[in-house]
């Protein structure tokens, strides 16, 4: 197989797959920014929520520790 043969065929496949890959971007169902905000929202407050309920648990473990240890 000639070299330039290989490198067409190969470029042909990127091209067709960057093609497909835009056509599917316009299928998608963008959120709106009120949306966007919404649940960026959502995670922060159940980041925070769950990072405190860790906290809790770690300090209760650390004491429980201490006074096993001692």
């Amino acid at each position: 197989m000639p070299k330039g043969a290989f490198l067409k065929r190969k470029m042909g496949k990127i091209t067709d797959y960057l093609k497909q890959s835009v056509q599917e971007l316009k299928k998608v169902n963008w959120p709106t920014r009120k949306e966007t905000i919404r649940y960026t929202l959502g995670v922060l407050g159940l980041s925070f929520i769950v990072a405190i309920i860790l906290g809790f648990i770690d300090f209760g473990l650390i004491k429980a520790m201490g006074l096993i240890i001692q």
